[in-house]
C-alpha cells in the first residue's frame, strides 16, 4: 500500500462511503481501492476494445468504435446508469 493521503469530498459523499464500506465489512480506504481497481481508464478500455476486435477479426475503424460507444450508452441507460 502506498503513502496515505486525503481526498476532499462533501459530507454526503463521505457518509455514503461510510455506509457502503460498513455494509461490506470494510473500510472507506479499502472500498475506494476496490472501486478504483475495478474501473478501467479510457486507455485500458481502448486497449481491450482493440484486442477484442483483433480476436474477432474486425477492423477497429472509427465507425466500429462509435457504434460500440453507442451500444454501451444504450446498455447503461437501460441499467439506470449514465448514458454518456
Amino acid at each position: 500500500m502506498g503513502k496515505p493521503t486525503s481526498i476532499k469530498t462533501t459530507e454526503e459523499v463521505r457518509d455514503r462511503l461510510r455506509i457502503l464500506a460498513a455494509e461490506r465489512g470494510t473500510t472507506i480506504t479499502e472500498l475506494l481501492e476496490e472501486l478504483a481497481a475495478r474501473e478501467l481508464t479510457q486507455a485500458e478500455r481502448e486497449e481491450r476494445a482493440l484486442r477484442a476486435a483483433r480476436e474477432l477479426g474486425v477492423e477497429y475503424t472509427d465507425q466500429v468504435q462509435q457504434a460500440g460507444r453507442q451500444a454501451w450508452a444504450k446498455i447503461r441507460a437501460h441499467q439506470g446508469g449514465a448514458a454518456g
